[in-house]
């Protein structure tokens, strides 16, 4: 059996914070910011929004552009890292907003990558198991919520917004999933995190004053880490399939900073007209990159059936991975 993606969808909240709104928090440039990470704005979420008012309209066009109802779906993924609230998952108060009450829900966490990760446990699931036909995949991340907007180095670059896919069983052999390669280095934990809010450092009204609950970053190591593991990711899941540089259509790499994504694109020899970039406008939206991106192209009909598609992130965990994709 096959697996195909069937519907796209994505969504980013009203609010635009552009470069010169973040001059009024902290010192920096729009040169500043543009020349280091290629970012002019980025999507904000309000107050009231949590991030499972973000998934639910993506989650909707994903539907509608599979043309199939929410109660269709055995399953439903989210990838995120800023959950509603500990219990229960983002997933199942997603699946009483769609109105579903068969599918299974869980949320997974692996930062800037979950949107891969989420991709591989669904497709995996509906190959191994006739039972799950239908799978909603849904990346939703309101990071201004753990951004620290006093850490220049950091508050420039994330953004909210959400992107999902549905994913479907189907009769042939033709998969969509081509290859995958996920990995994961514990060992530098502590260059990308947030380092308070969970059960080994509790959440208390003076850590919330002290920015240890804010995403933290080495950028510079992150920055020299994240250009050779999507190399070597996109490297792995070409060969493979035997498919070379001239081979992709498209490169839709994690969009967390133009300077990275170039790199990899040269790296792998695939030419810039090629690769697909909205960091610009919305900014590094964490595992929701991706999901946006798709969306935006599938519906702009940049990507045509047939087409060789290859995914790249680089997050938290250290997570990193890419997926081979026949759309």
């Amino acid at each position: 059996m096959g697996v195909k993606i069937i519907g796209t969808g994505s969504y980013v909240p009203e609010k635009v914070m552009t470069n010169a709104d973040l001059m009024k928090l902290v010192d920096t440039s729009d040169e500043w910011i543009i020349t280091r990470t290629g970012i002019n704005e980025r999507r904000i979420a309000s107050e009231e929004q949590a991030t499972s008012d973000l998934a639910y309209p993506a989650a909707v066009r994903a539907l509608e552009a599979a043309n199939i109802n929410a109660e269709e779906l055995d399953g439903i993924i989210m990838a995120t890292v800023t959950p509603d609230q500990p219990l229960p998952s983002t997933a199942c108060l997603l699946q009483k907003r769609l109105k579903n009450t068969k599918a299974f829900c869980f949320d997974l966490q692996a930062a800037c990558t979950g949107m891969l990760y989420a991709v591989e446990v669904a497709h995996s699931m509906i190959q191994s198991n006739k039972k799950y036909n239908k799978i909603l995949v849904v990346a939703a991340e309101k990071l201004s919520y753990i951004t620290d907007w006093s850490d220049r180095n950091t508050c420039v670059l994330f953004g909210d917004g959400a992107g999902a896919l549905v994913l479907e069983r189907t009769e042939s052999e033709d998969d969509s999933i081509l290859a995958t390669s996920l990995h994961a280095d514990g060992s530098f934990a502590d260059i990308l995190k947030v380092e308070a809010g969970g059960s080994r450092i509790p959440m208390t009204a003076e850590l919330i004053g002290s920015g240890r609950n804010c995403i933290k970053m080495d950028g510079r190591e992150v920055f020299k880490l994240a250009i050779s593991a999507m190399e070597d990711s996109c490297r792995e899941v070409m060969n493979e399939n035997g498919v070379t540089s001239s081979d992709i259509d498209w490169l839709v790499p994690h969009q967390a900073n133009l300077r990275i994504m170039n790199m990899v694109a040269q790296r792998l020899k695939i030419d810039s007209e090629r690769v697909y970039v909205n960091v610009n406008r919305y900014g590094n939206t964490s595992a929701a990159t991706i999901g946006i991106c798709l969306d935006e192209m599938i519906r702009g009909g940049m990507i045509q059936r047939g087409q060789i598609v290859l995914m790249t992130a680089f997050g938290g965990g250290l997570t990193w991975g890419s997926i081979l994709l026949r759309y």
